[in-house]
């Protein structure tokens, strides 16, 4: 197959540039020399809907007021995926991709994928960040109907997926054997902080005054 050179990012769990590790995924690639577009939504100062930042061109789509329940994400991640796929047929018509590079939570953003891979051949890479189905446990200790339903969405992603990009080994060893992906097809990559943004500088001596016994 041709090099793919024009990737498309989706994310939902915070805006870009404000999602660190999604913003260093993106200017990597640009300085790699490919065309990246990313999908996320709006907040924290990041509220336009399009602009350009280094040279990354950045679509954002509202979310309905946050709220901590079953039912306020059934609400949010339905907003959101209808948002996902009509930007992204946006991008399709105005820049084209190659790739869609998914990012969860949540483990719904196959369906807005699978569609292009289904029908215009896309590949996709799934950059996996969160354990959905054990936070959920954690959160509302209990495995329910919606546990199960994060399990069978977190399958259908890695089936969909073509690489599996994970945030530690951990997370690879469930990519291979939950997910049942070949493992020369799943790769760990951290995140860390820009070095270049830190100087280094000398201790700062601190004086601690000798405490009086009365």
């Amino acid at each position: 197959m041709p090099l793919a050179r024009k990737v498309l990012i989706i994310v939902e769990n915070l805006p870009v540039p404000f999602d660190r590790r999604v913003w260093m995924e993106a200017t990597t690639l640009q300085k790699a020399g490919y065309e990246v577009a990313v999908i996320s939504p709006t907040g924290n100062g990041f509220d336009k809907e399009y602009e350009v930042i280094e040279q990354i061109h950045i679509y954002r789509h509202p979310l309905p007021p946050e709220e901590s329940s079953v039912i306020g994400y059934l609400r949010e991640y339905s907003w959101a995926i209808n948002w996902q796929f009509r930007l992204a047929q946006r991008v399709w018509r105005e820049r084209g991709f190659d790739v869609i590079h998914i990012c969860n939570p949540p483990d719904l953003l196959f369906l807005v994928a699978g569609w292009f891979k289904l029908f215009h051949g896309i590949r996709i890479i799934f950059d996996h960040h969160d354990l959905s189905p054990e936070m959920y446990e954690a959160k509302y200790q209990r495995r329910d109907i919606f546990y199960h339903g994060l399990r069978l969405a977190e399958r259908s992603t890695y089936a969909t997926a073509d690489i599996v990009i994970s945030t530690n080994e951990s997370h690879r060893q469930v990519a291979i054997t939950r997910g049942q992906k070949e493992p020369e097809k799943v790769f760990v990559v951290r995140s860390a902080p820009d070095f270049r943004a830190f100087a280094e500088c000398l201790p700062i001596p601190i004086t601690v005054e000798a405490e009086t016994t009365w």
